[in-house]
């Protein structure tokens, strides 16, 4: 291997000698206990000496970010109108294909159902993937997770037992609000990361505000994408007034804690100038 090599170019040439082993299956290490290398790293760059020990690891079948999430989001979307037509086998034949007396079950559909196409939407033509794979595995227990939710909630929301929130139209409009608030900076957030990778490169840069006010909260947090989201399902807890929602918002806080938590300490590891000012998700606190 010549000194310039990439770890890519590396990772071809070892496919090439392990047809089995496409380079997105690859984990190739300096230390069997540490990071994997990255594809642009070049191995004279690396704290080796003349000679260097690479150690593989064989990640298992792979699946496209794309692909994982457009399956992920697409049942969310769809479950969720078995409960809201009352299809004969959710709620019993007597229920079946009738409609709520409740605006607010109408509102909260088209709501779920807009946080999703939007999903969907950024999948294909917004997002930028810094890793083009993940383990295929994986994909069964994030579909449980996302289908599970949304059919839980939705079969409590689309209820005949169900009923509105306590304070009626003042709190349900407000969390309209919100909600239509956080997923525009929620949009915004992404379509701003995504310029970073314009030009198809995977170096990883600053994130900053830009003349989008929804982007003005890079100035307090490393992740105002989670913020948003983290938003967008209070909102909609808000809105429908109901515990299963609730519930879902609370895992989602956690989860995009632990990613935010990680990115910001990524970004002050390999940036020295990072924004001092900034916090993981929840500006000044967390």
């Amino acid at each position: 291997v010549e000194p310039n090599a990439t770890i890519r170019e590396i990772r071809l040439m070892f496919h090439k000698l392990y047809p089995r082993w496409y380079p997105a299956r690859q984990s190739i290490k300096l230390d069997p206990k540490g990071k994997s290398l990255r594809d642009e790293e070049i191995l004279q760059h690396l704290p080796v000496g003349t000679t260097a020990t690479l150690y593989f690891k064989d990640l298992g079948p792979q699946i496209g970010w794309t692909t994982v999430f457009l399956i992920e989001y697409t049942g969310p979307l769809f479950i969720y109108f078995l409960f809201y037509f009352r299809m004969p086998f959710v709620y019993g034949l007597d229920e079946r294909f009738t409609s709520s007396p409740h605006p607010v079950v109408n509102l909260a559909c088209i709501c779920h159902s807009f946080h999703y196409i939007k999903r969907l939407i950024e999948t294909v033509f917004v997002h930028r993937f810094s890793h083009g794979t993940m383990p295929l595995r994986n994909i069964v227990k994030n579909c449980l997770y996302y289908w599970g939710f949304a059919a839980w909630l939705a079969y409590y929301i689309n209820h005949p037992l169900y009923t509105p929130p306590s304070y009626g139209k003042k709190q349900i409009n407000f969390a309209v609000i919100m909600f239509l608030l956080c997923e525009a900076g929620n949009f915004s957030i992404h379509v701003a990361l995504s310029d970073l990778r314009r030009n198809g490169s995977k170096t990883r840069k600053i994130p900053y505000p830009t003349k989008n006010p929804f982007t003005w909260l890079f100035f307090f947090v490393s992740c105002p994408n989670y913020t948003y989201e983290v938003g967008t399902w209070i909102s909609f807890t808000v809105m429908t007034q109901c515990v299963p929602v609730g519930l879902f918002t609370l895992l989602c806080f956690i989860q995009m804690t632990i990613w935010a938590k990680d990115k910001h300490c990524t970004y002050l590891r390999e940036f020295k100038d990072y924004p001092s000012l900034r916090m993981p998700i929840i500006p000044f606190l967390l």
